[in-house]
């Protein structure tokens, strides 16, 4: 593997972790946020979570990780172990976005921005279990991503050559 490959794998490696992170705060946060009331919820997702969308860091982030992810990929094709472990990364990081968030958490996202105190959706309650179950499937091919992410550089490593004399641990 070359230098270049070994960067471009670290780098790759630090988007879908930063990636990760993100989910896993929402996974946290559902249990509270799943008993506040309409209001309640309402404000924090037109306050705490416009940061995380377009035009911020959150809105690039993703893409990014993606791209990066099926770059890998390419550059390790040489490797079938680690090409297919970087492809099924790919492919979770493809089904969390844009198959998971366009289908569970967009609609949702739409319907909390456009609405006000004054105009709560009468549905809110299922928007919400959408918005949040969204958010935990991607939890979780999010976190597969990571750790075939983290397998391919595991078991991309030659393994150390033993001293003649020397008997394994």
């Amino acid at each position: 593997m070359t230098t270049w490959t070994r960067i471009w794998r670290w780098v790759t490696v630090l988007l879908v972790a930063l990636l990760q992170g993100l989910a896993f705060a929402h996974v946290l946060e559902r249990p509270a946020k799943m008993q506040y009331d309409g209001a309640l919820y309402l404000k924090l997702q037109q306050t705490l979570y416009v940061a995380w969308g377009p035009p911020n860091v959150g809105a690039f982030l993703e893409p990014a990780a993606i791209v990066a992810t099926i770059v890998l990929a390419f550059l390790s094709r040489r490797s079938p172990r680690s090409l297919w472990l970087n492809a099924g990364a790919a492919g979770a990081l493809l089904l969390a976005f844009p198959a998971v968030f366009f289908w569970l958490v967009a609609p949702a996202n739409a319907a909390f921005l456009a609405a006000t105190p004054a105009t709560i959706p009468a549905n809110w309650e299922v928007l919400r279990m959408s918005w949040e179950n969204g958010h935990a499937i991607r939890f979780v091919l999010q976190f597969t991503a990571l750790s075939l992410l983290a397998a391919s550089i595991v078991f991309d490593r030659p393994a150390a050559p033993l001293r003649p004399g020397k008997e394994l641990p």
